[in-house]
């Protein structure tokens, strides 16, 4: 797509909310996930992590649909003529996310089946299909079927005493076709075999061999060559998978409700039943068998995906881990703990010396554990405060938060029970809490609390001095090995002020006051960043030099997408990093030709929020929770803060934003159509910021 405008003059507000200035957002997160998909073709990849990458795809367009897809659905239903920047109708980004889903399916399986599969099948690792099944691995499976899974399998056939099923949500079916009569004469053509929830769907098969292979069978094979077991006297035709994606918003009236708890328990079953938006079949399934389904579901054609292969292509993640083949995965490494913490046996007396920076996974969130703990335990601490929107089971957070309640301080935590798919994890966890004696609330009822802050408040002579953890990704040990995300530890008495005003704001009533240095959402974050913004234009406009670089998970919000626009046209550099969702379109000759926009997609999911402007040399790094999208700028509490030590700010400067500008190997560029290229290196040298930053901090090469 090549599209010009008149450069000579900057264009005003209304020049620059044309529709084509606009990328549509379910179309770019759909790209996101075709660039996953590419690491999974990338034999530079070690060949599990390859099936990793694959499993990373298919879950992700599972949300895809029960989020987007369900909201798209739903406009369309209602009549919606409500229309994003980019001008399009609801029933229009439907008909082309369908169009695009289902080639983005077929390319999966394409994967799988002719990359993924022959290539574990030389490293000895083998998914047997039934076809595969020597005598002896037959007679194994015949008993593992017996005793394991024909004991809790509850077929249903289909007549008027068996009306269809309720079916789970992203569960394993299968529709089973019979002839014949069974003991009370019955001939129901149909029924339905629900796979169990309580079994493994990739079960590792007998070693009797000696082989050195590493063979697995599937659920699915398993009860597809016994389902005629289900069905004695009869005769079963045949027997197909089928999975139902359904619509996963949770409905709750902010108006209405006087307990945001119980409303979400109440509402957490009906995930699993709820509209219907895509269904899965296995591609030999006869026409009037997925004809009958799609009635059942409520469902048109657009919405039936026939795949070659296991309709539950995230379950191979199972293998992943079942597997013990180092050379197959990332090499592993040990997470840096800065020397200052190292050396230390007060996180407080080192926190009064300096902040602290942490730069996961690179390095350990070990520290921020320990912060917590030491506060615990701690006589002079007074109170603990605290964040929590996802944590994972067994969090050693969550225990020390317990312990610190239990041991008699103050312990407050804003638990959001609102986040996506954690919401009957976080209910269980308040539950938990308030249980230990902390106090526990539930944010600001309209607004998820999505800011990640830790206040901890100690005496210290006749003083209390605040210390404060701030951080851009979650309080979960598991993720922050996995993405990242940067934390600072600091005891700066303006930050410690503004955390505890937000705080405050967060459990009582009133105004949190003005902020010395930290910004808010849905307060004064989104004029924030639009007065630095234009600040690097007005410089541009004198002469002088001007940058912006900014490092997110989307760029949504329109506001923030004019006002880049405008600083392109003014001369102002702008390079952004973006992993997901970018509804800016770069390159547009008049209009952002001097924006950037480069996606990396690598080992550890990129989720640092990192925001840069040159500022007559003063060079302003902040971090955030926020991206700049408009859910987190206006409808959500999110807490931005600016990273203040010379040391640390370069620090964040070098390995958070010029590192990645540098990537050669796991850079994709947007193109202004939408597109996105993937950056090689060509006669220069590869570079990987993620492994060049393992390399600063791990020493791993």
């Amino acid at each position: 797509m090549q599209i010009y405008f008149d450069g000579n003059n900057l264009m005003d507000t209304v020049e620059l909310n044309k529709p084509e200035l606009y990328i549509n957002r379910e179309l770019s997160l759909l790209e996101f996930n075709r660039r996953v998909i590419e690491q999974a073709k990338d034999e530079n990849v070690p060949l599990l992590e390859r099936l990793r990458f694959l499993c990373i795809a298919s879950t992700n367009l599972d949300e895809f649909f029960e989020v987007r897809v369900a909201g798209l659905k739903h406009q369309v239903k209602y009549g919606s003529k409500q229309t994003g920047p980019d001008n399009l109708l609801p029933t229009e980004v439907l008909a082309r996310v369908n169009e695009t889903a289902h080639q983005f399916v077929e390319e999966q399986y394409c994967v799988l089946n002719e990359l993924i599969i022959p290539a574990l099948s030389k490293n000895k690792i083998r998914l047997l299909r039934r076809s595969q099944w020597k005598p002896k691995l037959a007679r194994w499976v015949r008993r593992y079927f017996n005793s394991e899974v024909l004991p809790i399998l509850s077929p249903i056939g289909l007549d008027p005493a068996h009306p269809f099923p309720r079916v789970l949500n992203k569960n394993l079916y299968f529709i089973v076709s019979l002839e014949g009569k069974d003991a009370f004469g019955r001939d129901s053509r149909l029924a339905i075999v629900q796979a169990p929830r309580s079994l493994p769907r990739i079960v590792p098969a007998s070693s009797e061999d000696n082989t050195g292979n590493h063979d697995f069978v599937m659920l699915s094979s398993i009860i597809h060559a016994h389902v005629g077991d289900l069905f004695p006297g009869m005769n079963a035709t045949g027997c197909y998978q089928f999975k139902v994606t359904r619509d996963s918003e949770l409905f709750v009236d902010d108006e209405e409700i006087d307990d945001l708890l119980r409303a979400l328990e109440g509402e957490l079953p009906s995930r699993r039943f709820s509209d219907a938006v895509r269904l899965e079949v296995a591609d030999n399934c006869p026409a009037e068998l997925s004809s009958f389904l799609l009635k059942k579901f409520h469902l048109h054609v657009d919405d039936l995906y026939r795949v070659s292969g296991p309709v539950n292509l995230g379950r191979f993640l199972a293998v992943c881990d079942l597997v013990d083949r180092p050379e197959l995965k990332f090499t592993g490494f040990t997470p840096e703990i800065p020397n200052r913490l190292t050396n230390s046996t007060n996180i407080f007396d080192t926190l009064r010396k300096g902040d602290i920076l942490l730069h996961h996974p690179f390095q350990s969130f070990a520290p921020v554990i320990d912060f917590l703990r030491q506060a615990s335990t701690d006589p002079n601490v007074l109170s603990i405060k605290q964040t929590l929107y996802r944590t994972g089971t067994g969090s050693a957070i969550v225990e020390v938060l317990k312990n610190a309640a239990n041991a008699g301080k103050e312990v407050t935590v804003v638990i959001e029970l609102r986040a996506r798919f954690d919401e009957a994890a976080n209910i269980e966890l308040a539950s938990e809490l308030q249980e230990a004696g902390a106090h526990v609330v539930y944010g600001v009822v309209g607004y998820k609390t999505h800011a990640k802050m830790i206040l901890v408040v100690r005496r210290e002579g006749r003083a209390l001095r605040r210390y404060v953890h701030l951080g851009t990704g979650n309080y979960h040990a598991r993720t922050a090995r996995l993405y990242t995300d940067y934390g600072l530890l600091t005891c700066d008495r303006a930050v410690g002020e503004d955390v505890n005003k937000l705080f405050h704001q967060l459990t009582g009533l009133g105004r949190a006051g003005k902020l010395k240095k930290l910004l808010q959402s849905p307060f004064t974050l989104h004029k924030g960043m639009l007065a630095y913004i234009a600040n690097e234009i007005t410089a541009a406009n004198e002469g002088k030099k001007a940058r912006i670089i900014a490092k997110m998970n989307a760029l949504v919000d329109p506001e923030i997408i004019i006002a880049l626009y405008k600083a392109s046209q003014a001369g102002v550099k702008i390079d952004l990093i973006i992993r997901g969702v970018c509804c800016l379109r770069p390159g547009v000759k008049g209009v952002s030709e001097n924006i950037s926009v480069r996606s990396i997609v690598g080992r550890f999911l990129e989720h640092t929020r990192v925001f840069y402007f040159y500022h007559g040399g003063e060079e302003l790094v902040f971090c955030s929770s926020a991206d700049w999208m408009t859910r987190n700028l206006h409808h959500r509490v999110e807490a931005c803060f600016p990273i203040e030590e010379k040391r640390t700010s370069d620090s964040v400067i070098k390995n958070g934003l010029l590192t990645y500008l540098s990537d050669n190997t796991q850079a994709w560029l947007l193109q202004s159509d939408g597109s996105y290229r993937r950056v090689k290196a060509g006669t220069l040298k590869p570079r990987s910021a993620q492994q060049s930053i393992l390399e600063h901090y791990c020493g791993l090469s």
